[in-house]
């Protein structure tokens, strides 16, 4: 059998469930997901390895126009640049919701000299069925496209297919990870992401999205990992929050991330979290890229 291996770049805008599509293609989770749009910040490997083949997709931030911020122009500057190494992209899009951000994405890739195919996801929540093929139609003239895909990534319809359709579509060689591989992302990254998804969880209309997490220490034995970790938020209001009322939702997402994260690790967890006001962290350059770009090592 021919063996096949190459990089798959899953892109779009914010909130269109490119990290959902992610875990349930590899069978396990590796990106966090939320509600809340720009949840994904950083560009994450995703390796799914499984007969001849290695599928190797990288999560990427949702592409939106607010450039207003040095994390917004790192997320932007990230998606667009994990395109630059790919052997195939993915145009993930809202199945009942395409808009002018859609076609502006859709119209640089085709610019764009390797294939694109586009996914149309989450068509579970289409009410009228019937909808679904017009709906395809449009999207076939917006863009030079090598398969169009409805999907719904959370139901796990159609992801069969649409691995059926990616395989062909990548170089013959040998495998580029060993089979064991799920991801390329360290753990003092996974443990930020994991803190800042409970966040949003627990939070999710009370924070916005002024705040961000830096792992300040990370070691590791046999038989426990020692976390350090530093909320940052802009705001006093903000640390309020997150704290909550005699320190009950600081501890409440401690607990929670703690316990995913004894999951992941399989030993005991030891992690203690701390809130700081940071004015404007946001537009600070040197922060937001000391929080890591998913490739992170330990401290042993």
């Amino acid at each position: 059998m021919t063996q096949r291996a190459g990089y798959i770049a899953v892109v779009g805008r914010p909130n269109v469930g490119k990290s959902t599509l992610i875990n349930h293609l590899l069978g396990q989770k590796i990106a966090i997901t939320s509600r809340k749009p720009q949840t994904t910040r950083h560009a994450l490997l995703g390796i799914h390895s499984s007969g001849d083949n290695q599928l190797i997709f990288v999560d990427t931030p949702g592409i939106h126009q607010n450039r207003d911020k040095a994390i917004n122009r790192h997320m932007n500057r990230t998606a667009w640049q994990s395109m630059d190494y790919v052997d195939l992209i993915l145009h993930v899009s809202e199945a009942g919701n395409w808009t002018d951000e859609d076609d502006r994405i859709a119209e640089a890739l085709q610019k764009q000299s390797k294939p694109v195919l586009q996914i149309l996801n989450k068509i579970d929540r289409l009410r009228d069925k019937s909808a679904l093929m017009p709906e395809l139609a449009r999207i076939h003239e917006r863009g030079n496209w090598q398969a169009i895909i409805p999907v719904s990534a959370l139901h796990e319809q159609n992801l069969a297919d649409l691995e059926t359709t990616i395989t062909p579509l990548l170089p013959e060689q040998p495998w580029i990870y060993p089979e064991d591989h799920i991801t390329t992302a360290g753990m003092r990254f996974m443990a930020a992401e994991i803190i800042r998804e409970k966040i949003f969880r627990y939070l999710h209309q009370e924070i916005p999205y002024a705040l961000g997490v830096i792992i300040d220490q990370y070691q590791e034995n046999e038989r426990l990992v020692d976390i350090d970790a530093t909320i940052l938020v802009e705001r006093a209001s903000q640390k309020g929050i997150v704290i909550g009322k005699g320190g009950q939702t600081l501890r409440l997402i401690g607990q929670r991330a703690r316990e995913e994260l004894e999951q992941m690790l399989e030993k005991k967890v030891m992690l203690r979290n701390h809130v700081k006001v940071k004015d404007n962290w946001r537009d600070n350059d040197a922060i937001v890229h000391s929080m890591g770009s998913g490739s992170g090592t330990e401290d042993n």
